[in-house]
């Protein structure tokens, strides 16, 4: 149903006679059924969830009778009677069902007018692609006495916004035991409700590490629940930081997460010689980014700590970032390593680095992934913006990996997608003895669950070798 160029003309109820008929079709979508669920508030997982619906009945998503029945709604008041009419009553029949992929036509003729009361009756009936009748009734409408012809009204483009991605991960990370915690200074309402989260849903068990008093006053002030949480107290947002790895280091947690200080604060106790939690590694920061226009998810890196690395340090970026992809599920991560350009430009040290990578991988100084570069962020993302410069690319439109020049680009490219593509960005530190979970204020409840999804597996995967 495309209406966004054509003119709309009634008929009125002297220029109807029996017999007359209008029809509408459209392909019935799994965008479709999810936009009624979500205005109608029809949340049945007949017409929502895969797995229940192979159960059901019909052994497959179905489309809501009330969604094909607005087929007949639109008959008629676009084009017979068209813009004017008033919708009186209607008796429906939903006689099969229609599913995602479907082609239904809706058709409606006149049956009968009754003059006095200016009322047309007409039948309807909707078949799918198949010719077979899906919906049958009779429409009572007041039809129009005075013309119209208007253009139809263009309809804003709509796009639901969904995160499978995220969803999958959370499925993984609690087919296992809660892992214990250590949270780093939880003194905030939202590093606690982080915390109180991932409890729920069997992620982790958290140790809360901070100044007793303030950890249950900013509870109590939120209504949050902590009772059942062990709580190490100590004296300031140092002390947490250190007390949180030194829990680590002794085995009693195996996760760290951030809470209210610093990232530096922590960041400090992890590097500290004797006392820290270094392997030899360079830490590096991951953003994993469920992009609702992307079709897989999607790794940036590094956006948090490293601020203008090296080649040499780049090299060990996305090699986390390349072994982390591997945990995650994806076989062969392709590597899409950033610049401003898609050509080696001497005077931009982004676009040398990027051919020294792809030629360090090539030679099997970077192992287990793809690399491209230099690529501007269209090509890498886009194989249709990549073959309008003639770009033969790997990576180019199947990007698993985002190798940014430096922290200000990643930081911003993070950000822009989550605040104006919708994603949600979990965030995690590599190279260090255990997955660093950090969260932040602006993360919503499935970006903080994510973040600690993606640590739980990685400490799985690294108690089995």
């Amino acid at each position: 149903m495309d209406m966004q160029t054509e003119l709309l003309e009634n008929r009125v109820f002297d220029d109807i006679t029996v017999g007359d008929a209008a029809s509408i079709t459209k392909e019935i979508t799994q965008d479709d059924i999810a936009l009624f669920s979500f205005i109608s508030g029809d949340v049945n997982p007949a017409h929502l969830d895969v797995e229940y619906a192979e159960t059901d009945l019909f052994h497959h998503i179905i489309a809501q009778g009330v969604l094909t029945a607005g087929l007949i709604s639109a008959v008629l008041g676009t084009k017979l009677p068209g813009p004017g009419t008033i919708y009186l009553g209607q008796e429906l029949k939903f006689l099969a069902p229609v599913a995602p992929g479907d082609t239904v036509t809706a058709t409606c003729t006149v049956t009968e007018k009754i003059p006095e009361k200016l009322r047309v009756i007409l039948d309807c009936h909707c078949v799918n692609q198949d010719g077979k009748e899906v919906l049958r009734g009779t429409a009572t409408v007041k039809a129009p006495t005075e013309k119209v012809s208007r253009p139809a009204i263009a309809l804003p483009e709509v796009r639901l916004l969904r995160h499978e991605h995220f969803r999958e991960l959370l499925t993984r990370a609690t087919a296992g035991d809660p892992i214990p915690t250590a949270i780093a200074h939880p003194c905030d309402d939202i590093s606690l409700l982080a915390a109180i989260e991932a409890a729920e849903r069997g992620l982790i068990t958290p140790i809360l590490v901070g100044p007793e008093q303030k950890i249950r006053d900013t509870a109590a002030a939120h209504m949050l629940d902590i009772s059942g949480l062990e709580i190490v107290s100590t004296a300031h947002s140092h002390d947490s930081a250190a007390q949180a790895v030194a829990l680590v280091r002794g085995g009693k947690a195996r996760l760290l997460m951030k809470g209210s200080l610093h990232t530096d604060e922590l960041l400090h106790a992890v590097m500290a010689h004797g006392t820290g939690l270094r392997t030899g590694k360079l830490l590096s920061h991951v953003f994993v980014l469920d992009v609702p226009t992307y079709p897989r998810p999607l790794l940036v890196t590094d956006a948090a700590i490293n601020i203008a690395p090296t080649l040499e340090e780049k090299c060990c970026i996305v090699q986390n970032a390349i072994d982390l992809a591997h945990v995650l599920g994806i076989e062969t991560p392709r590597v899409a390593v950033l610049a401003a350009v898609e050509t080696v430009n001497p005077v931009m040290q982004a676009t040398v680095d990027a051919a020294a990578l792809c030629k360090m991988a090539e030679r099997g100084q970077i192992t287990g992934g793809i690399l491209d570069g230099p690529l501007a962020f269209d090509n890498a993302i886009s194989a249709a913006a990549a073959a309008q410069k003639g770009i033969k690319s790997q990576v180019s439109g199947q990007a698993d990996i985002l190798l940014v020049p430096n922290i200000e680009s990643g930081n911003i490219l993070a950000k822009q997608l989550t605040f104006l593509a919708c994603a949600d960005a979990a965030g995690v530190v590599l190279g260090a003895s255990v997955p660093i979970i950090l969260t932040s204020r602006a993360d919503n409840d499935r970006a903080r669950l994510a973040s600690c999804a993606i640590a739980v597996i990685l400490a799985e995967a690294q108690s089995h070798g």
